[in-house]
């Protein structure tokens, strides 16, 4: 499922026109796609006092069409036109020709007839502006959604559904007007619009649905920008045949842990077992195993010598290095601390062209590399390799403010990912995957419940258990963080998303995939 932008949109859609599916038909298909989608929403309209708010432009035309099914299906249709529309528009016509209500606010001083109308609904679609939005609301356009606002605060069960995008939001960007109706449900049309995975306009947007318009296939293959979705998730799993054994599903070696961080390491390797890796071993500083063993009996452990308690002598590397043959994947990072000794022990490791499985790179193995005397360490890592920075990481590693992280997280994940040549896993809501070819996925995921310390070493272990079971780092990437959100999901669902610890995580991650699996066929 491609993630678009407004202009992107534009372009698939003179596109369809191009080979015969016109902007009506798309118009025709978008409004009767809303329609179904409320109908299936409230389980039936017959009854049911809609009102729909339209605009000037195409997004109010879809507006129009939506208005006419669900007339006909039985609900109490009204229409507020925000703007005059054509005197020959056909949609404006068929919602006339059924006697629907409706109120032009060029002939509705004060508002009045808006305020009759939202006073009676118990449901206002919005479809006054779309993606077109190119400067501020102002005059009736901005008075008519306040007007809306103002119906909420004084009814909160009325329930707002945005037709593509919020009037006012920013599809690109996710900037939200001052006048933008807070939606609990998004139906947006044919694909998933930028500006709903980005903030604020994810809290504008609510509950965020994609409708199929019409559109034909193969006019998208430009878009560079996909959605992570339970479909995609489910085929690319790692298969487990019945006749497995625990070399079937891969070893992992999970180089993490120190003094101050002994959990990252049980979390790494734990996450990783939970995600179906066949072997995990923990290489962490001796003192610290009895510990860690004691919570994690299933892996097994490779005790690295110390320069002091709970941190890697110098020769921890070479141990390592004689001992990772025959593993398919390498995790290096999580809780390693950022000693002298790290230091060496990352740069030993990552950056001396030693032959290493499919690596990844988290935490505290990014804060050295950041810091590293090469400027290029990127040149140095083994391909195929994984960075998982949080934006304060990508910040130091890419030499930028964590601000202007943040403005654009999917386009600097994939700056980088070009620039390093590695998979870039960019941290935080909306998590994005990005590829040395420019491509990318976006998580649709976010869950204030991460926001605490170890989630991020069991994302990093998921991963390194999916890279030991054979997928490519442009799978297991995305893959790991998908389910690294479902899991949250189905913590969040159960508890909450306040006192969510990383730990709870971890039987939730088969849970997760047992979900997925599950689900076949039952996706409309």
């Amino acid at each position: 499922m491609k993630i678009v932008t407004p202009e992107q949109m534009r372009l698939i859609e003179t596109r369809s026109e191009n080979v015969g599916v016109s902007t009506d038909t798309l118009m025709e298909n978008a409004g009767l796609a809303v329609a179904e989608w409320v109908r299936r929403r409230l389980g039936s309209v017959d009854g049911v006092s809609v009102v729909v708010l339209v605009g000037p432009g195409n997004n109010g035309g879809d507006g129009l069409v939506t208005a006419r099914h669900l007339h006909d299906w039985g609900a109490l249709a009204g229409v507020y036109l925000c703007s005059d529309r054509h005197p020959d528009d056909i949609n404006l016509e068929r919602v006339a020709e059924r006697s629907a209500g409706i109120v032009r606010a060029s002939a509705d001083g004060g508002l009045a007839g808006l305020r009759d109308l939202l006073g009676g609904a118990s449901l206002v679609v919005d479809a006054v502006v779309g993606t077109a939005r190119s400067r501020p609301l102002s005059g009736v356009i901005r008075d008519a959604l306040l007007e809306l606002a103002a119906e909420r605060a004084r009814r909160p069960g009325i329930r707002i559904v945005a037709l593509d995008v919020p009037s006012g939001l920013d599809a690109d960007t996710g900037a939200a007007d001052p006048a933008t109706p807070v939606a609990d449900d998004t139906v947006t049309l044919g694909y998933p619009k930028m500006g709903l995975y980005a903030f604020p306009g994810a809290e504008f947007a609510g509950l965020v649905e994609i409708v199929d318009i019409g559109v034909p296939p193969g006019l998208d293959d430009d878009v560079r920008l996909e959605l992570m979705t339970d479909r995609w998730a489910r085929a690319v799993l790692p298969p487990r045949p019945p006749s497995s054994h625990k070399g079937t599903f891969g070893s992992a070696m999970i180089v993490v842990g120190s003094a101050s961080y002994i959990g990252a390491a049980y979390l790494a390797a734990s996450a990783a077992g939970r995600s179906g890796a066949g072997l995990v071993t923990l290489a962490m500083p001796r003192s610290l195993v009895p510990a860690v063993a004691a919570a994690a009996p299933e892996p097994t452990y490779l005790p690295l010598p110390e320069s002091s308690p709970g941190i890697p002598a110098p020769e921890s590397a070479e141990l390592v290095l004689d001992h990772i043959d025959g593993y398919d994947s390498l995790l290096v990072g999580c809780g390693l601390g950022q000693s002298p000794e790290a230091a060496r022990l990352v740069d030993r490791l990552l950056l001396s062209g030693a032959a290493l499985p499919r690596t990844v790179v988290d935490a505290d193995g990014l804060n050295l590399l950041s810091r590293h005397e090469s400027p290029r360490w990127w040149e140095r890592m083994p391909q195929p390799a994984i960075v998982t920075p949080h934006p304060g990481e990508m910040a130091r590693l890419a030499g930028v403010s964590t601000g202007a992280i943040q403005e654009d997280r999917a386009g600097v994940a994939r700056e980088m990912a070009r620039k390093w040549g590695k998979v870039v896993v960019l941290k935080g809501a909306f998590t994005v995957a990005a590829f040395p070819t420019g491509d990318a996925m976006l998580s649709p995921l976010t869950n204030p419940g991460l926001a605490t310390a170890g989630t991020g070493d069991v994302l990093a272990g998921t991963i390194a258990g999916l890279l030991a079971q054979g997928l490519s780092p442009e799978t297991a990437a995305p893959l790991g963080v998908y389910l690294h959100g479902k899991a949250a999901e189905a913590v969040r669902e159960e508890m909450g998303d306040a006192g969510m610890i990383a730990g709870d995580l971890l039987p939730a991650l088969p849970r997760a995939i047992k979900a997925l699996k599950q689900s076949a066929g039952t996706e409309g």
